[in-house]
């Protein structure tokens, strides 16, 4: 990011037209998947942590490793877990092993709830987003997002480390 002393590198055109098309549909994607999952009760951030916790070994994993993965905050983590675990598609239980984290838990309710939805979302993602897409497309869009996401996940995990935000002024 620039800093007061530095002047921003403003965006060319062919920046700006890849940095709009993007948000635009982005946007539009994620409100329509997140629409098409209404029927079934879960947003798109259920969907999300039912899925991860669905590939877990026993389909639990820690709280910080989930919310890392994810790279969502603690908080609204631990906020989606607190809705999730009003449904019962999840629980919480302290971390035996070193009593400091906990466990995010996929219950059978949990479970029965994401298989009910994953084919009518996996519908949905082909419809919405793949079958616009050639297979080249598709590799290329892999590509470019595999490499984004290791990158936002170093900044993710260097702007939420508490050792990193040594000299930070407080808020």
């Amino acid at each position: 990011m620039a800093t007061k002393a530095e002047a921003p590198r403003w965006l060319n055109p062919r920046e700006m037209k890849a940095w709009r098309s993007y948000i635009i549909a982005s946007r539009r994607l994620l409100d329509a998947l997140d629409n098409d999952l209404v029927d079934h009760d879960l947003s798109m951030a259920d969907y999300e942590v039912l899925a991860q916790l669905s590939d877990a070994p026993g389909r639990r994993m820690r709280m910080s490793d989930l919310a890392e993965q994810a790279m969502i905050s603690k908080s609204r983590l631990s906020h989606r877990m607190k809705v999730m675990e009003q449904a019962g598609w999840v629980r919480r239980e302290e971390c035996k092993e070193d009593k400091r984290g906990s466990w995010a838990i996929m219950t059978d309710r949990g479970w029965k709830a994401i298989v009910k939805a994953a084919p009518d979302h996996v519908e949905s993602v082909r419809n919405r987003f793949l079958d616009h897409l050639t297979v080249k497309d598709q590799e290329d869009a892999a590509k470019i997002f595999d490499r984004l996401i290791s990158e936002l996940r170093g900044q993710y995990i260097a702007e939420s480390t508490p050792a990193k935000k040594v000299g930070r002024p407080k808020k």
